[in-house]
């Protein structure tokens, strides 16, 4: 009898349950996150999020490798994505249409959800050559990361503002270390969380070596290009990384279709801060991944559901419309 009114509980619960999400008929029934290439930090964080959202939120939530940030903000523009990885930098052009990327069109259909972690600007080259300076790049072979990533990007105009004749080529992050480990690439620009974990395998195996910007250069690049900031990679964060490396960064935010449920964006916004743990379980990076930084937004506008969440915390928001 016991068991028998122990599953009939179970069961009303769950029948409960189901009624509760059966009454949020605005809600898709699955949604997608536009992320990057698979073995960088996009991909790896998205991943989790999209599991993280399917379990708790009862709706099939999938992680869309794609190229980047630029491509996420067009599928999000053209409403093939729900929701979309991207650094401010690449934000900025699409908002303003000033990046040669938009051909002038301004790509108003995203709005801010989630702030995700500063992306340093990291540059490693295999150790066997024995470079320590930017100008030692001239004419090396260096992967720039995919067509329409931040890397992608932004490192052939910081190699040309700095006049280094590089020779950018563009891949995944996990074909670029491949052609590193086969000498047939030199080393690697990227824009992205750190860890990278294509990366930080590569140098446990290979050994590599990062090198810095000198105060000067990171002068010349923000000036040229303000909506860089200063950032730092800790020293140890990969083993060949045995000093802080002082670079520049942009800021990483999900953002979310303007016409996305008001109500789902809201329980996306709090269930990841919720289950912010698990989310740094997945990547490191995600420690950054805290309600304060919304506030490193300061362009776009934030989604009305997410408004709602950050007004409930008591935070003052400049970009709520």
């Amino acid at each position: 009898m016991k068991l028998r009114a122990s599953l009939l509980t179970l069961a009303v619960a769950l029948l409960c349950l189901s009624n509760a999400w059966a009454a949020e008929p605005d809600w898709p029934k699955s949604i997608a996150i536009a992320t990057a290439s698979p073995g960088g930090t996009y991909y790896v964080y998205g991943q989790a999020l999209a599991d993280i959202l399917s379990n708790e939120l009862a709706i099939e939530v999938a992680a869309q490798a794609t190229q980047g940030p630029t491509r996420n903000i067009i599928l999000i523009e053209t409403g093939h994505a729900a929701l979309g990885l991207i650094t401010m930098g690449i934000g900025w052009e699409a908002w303003n249409g000033s990046g040669e990327w938009t051909k002038g069109q301004r790509f108003r259909a995203m709005r801010a959800l989630l702030p995700m972690y500063d992306s340093p600007f990291e540059i490693a080259v295999s150790k066997r050559l024995g470079l320590r300076s930017l100008d030692e790049l001239t004419g090396k072979r260096i992967g720039a990361g995919p067509r329409g990533s931040t890397s992608g990007d932004y490192f052939p105009r910081i190699f040309d503002t700095l006049k280094i004749p590089a020779l950018l080529v563009n891949g995944s992050v996990e074909e670029m270390m491949s052609k590193i480990s086969a000498k047939q690439l030199d080393g690697v620009a990227l824009a992205t969380g750190v860890p990278v974990p294509a990366l930080l395998e590569l140098d446990q195996t290979e050994g590599m070596q990062f090198i810095p910007f000198t105060s000067d250069q990171i002068g010349i690049l923000r000036q040229r290009m303000p909506e860089l900031s200063d950032s730092v990679i800790r020293q140890g964060m990969y083993p060949s990384l045995t000093v802080e490396y002082q670079t520049i960064g942009l800021f990483n935010f999900v953002v979310a279709h303007k016409d996305l449920s008001d109500d789902l964006a809201y329980q996306i916004v709090k269930t990841t801060f919720d289950k912010h743990a698990r989310l740094v379980q997945a990547h490191s990076a995600a420690k950054e991944t805290i309600y304060e930084n919304i506030t490193r937004d300061t362009f776009l506008p934030i989604h009305p559901g997410a408004v709602r969440y950050y007004r409930e915390l008591g935070i003052e928001l400049a970009n709520d419309r």
